[in-house]
């Protein structure tokens, strides 16, 4: 039993791959005795994230030993030891029970398709730990104005240290991981070439993952210095590094996330000038469409869509996706002969593509992932998880004439961060704990009691420059 590389199993991990992923448990525990308890939460996701190898350790009937449930398992050991009362400070609320929903219907797919009791356990034990740790951990540590600001200055940090690296691997191609841990991240190296170079790397399991959080990092940066949240950082005023940030994100060479950050950057823009948080609204609406028609019916307009998108992007871009749609489709007419719960594992949700022999319809986004696997419970539950706090907040706590304010600019963009990760979701499968731990924050937030409001020493002084109190815990 040893450690292996999932997105390339051919690659034989060094010794140094077991030596820090069974280290960092230790080193979690670590940051809780030196740190307060929601910096070390936030610097041990994100350090973790980025700079761990995408390995994982195989385990009979218990999730996999992945950088993930490292640590999860280190933060959870840790507030044991060091904050145990933070779990009593845990209401479950009902923004949590589409999570609960998605971390247990594994366990109904497997009943259902007679793959038995104990499969079903160790899938939902899985999900759990990969879903519902990173959600819970979020909830009871970041669920107030501070926590949330600091996750959000901690991602956009988290940018300006990838900023380097990017730059290194998009010129010399991506080869940081094999050097430091023994292997490449991807079997397929062609995947890295693009738009004439290289897409970075780094430590993550593709370059469609850098790319997104490259694009989370300068999103945020972005509002945050629009807003004057942060006016300088290090002695160097935000422009500057929010400049550079940008630079590298369109070096990392993802369309995909590009087309998001111009959407995020809309989406601010409108919701600044116009006070309105309509068009979050409506970009939700038109993903629910999009996944009901796709995935409840037998109708489909992905030829029209990829006649309308060939006239704006690469002749090669148009055929990798019209590729993926056509996959989509035979899945998805797959899927509906287990409406409701999936098919469950063991590849049992794909399919062979006509034409061919063996080879099996390919399964890229998280979407068709999810219906597949888990049905519609899967499918709905998943993205209301994700996006049901995000519409709580911008209808109840932080309107929109709210974004601007210092204090709520940091919730607000992470807020429609998570919004462009979900959009991401229905294109690409890329599970990123840093945006379950925002969407766990982000309930905890709304779920939590009305923060009290300071009055005004000045009757004349809007609503939405007074200065907002989170409650303590």
């Amino acid at each position: 039993m040893s450690f292996i590389f999932p997105g390339n199993p051919m690659a034989s991990p060094n010794l140094l791959v077991p030596l820090v992923m069974l280290g960092w448990i230790p080193v979690v525990l670590y940051l809780f005795s030196q740190l307060p308890a929601r910096q070390a939460v936030v610097i041990s996701f994100l350090f973790a994230w980025m700079f761990l190898p995408q390995a994982a350790l195989p385990l009979t009937g218990i999730p996999d030993y992945t950088k993930t449930s490292a640590t999860c398992y280190g933060i959870l050991l840790a507030t044991f030891i060091f904050d145990v009362g933070r779990f009593r400070s845990f209401r479950f609320g009902w923004l949590d029970v589409p999570m609960l929903i998605w971390c247990l219907c594994p366990y109904m797919s497997s009943v259902t398709n007679d793959l038995g009791v104990y499969d079903g356990l160790a899938q939902a034990l899985d999900r759990t730990v990969t879903w519902g740790a990173p959600y819970f951990l979020g909830r009871i540590y970041l669920n107030s104005l501070l926590g949330l600001r600091q996750l959000a200055i901690g991602i956009f940090i988290g940018g300006l240290v990838y900023m380097p690296l990017c730059i290194l691997e998009s010129r010399l191609s991506p080869q940081l991981h094999r050097i430091v841990y023994g292997g490449y991240t991807v079997q397929d190296f062609t995947q890295v070439i693009r738009l004439g170079g290289y897409r970075p790397i780094v430590f993550m399991q593709h370059g469609l993952a850098v790319g997104a959080f490259m694009m989370a990092a300068t999103l945020i940066g972005l509002w945050l210095w629009q807003t004057n949240t942060i006016k300088r950082l290090w002695n160097i005023p935000m422009g500057g590094w929010v400049a550079g940030l940008f630079l590298t994100f369109v070096l990392v060479r993802s369309i995909g996330a590009l087309t998001l950050l111009l959407i995020g950057i809309v989406l601010l823009y409108i919701g600044k000038q116009f006070r309105t948080a309509l068009p979050v609204f409506l970009l939700i609406a038109a993903m629910a469409v999009y996944l009901y028609i796709n995935a409840e019916t037998d109708t489909y307009f992905t030829d029209q869509l990829v006649s309308y998108l060939s006239q704006i992007f690469p002749p090669e871009r148009i055929q990798s996706l019209e590729f993926r749609f056509n996959n989509e489709e035979l899945l998805a007419d797959h899927a509906r002969e287990r409406l409701l719960f999936g098919w469950g594992g063991f590849n049992r949700s794909r399919v062979i593509i006509p034409g061919t022999v063996d080879q099996l319809a390919i399964q890229d986004s998280l979407w068709i992932l999810a219906f597949g696997e888990n049905g519609t419970v899967g499918l709905v539950s998943i993205f209301t998880s994700m996006l049901a706090p995000v519409v709580a907040l911008f209808w109840s706590r932080c309107p929109a004439r709210l974004w601007t304010h210092p204090q709520i600019a940091p919730v607000a963009v992470l807020a429609i961060m998570v919004v462009l990760y979900m959009v991401d979701c229905i294109m690409n499968a890329m599970i990123n704990p840093i945006y379950i731990l925002a969407a766990g924050g982000i309930a905890g937030f709304v779920m939590s009691p009305e923060p009290r409001r300071r009055k005004a020493t000045n009757p004349a002084v809007p609503v939405r420059r007074q200065l907002v109190q989170q409650r303590p815990l």
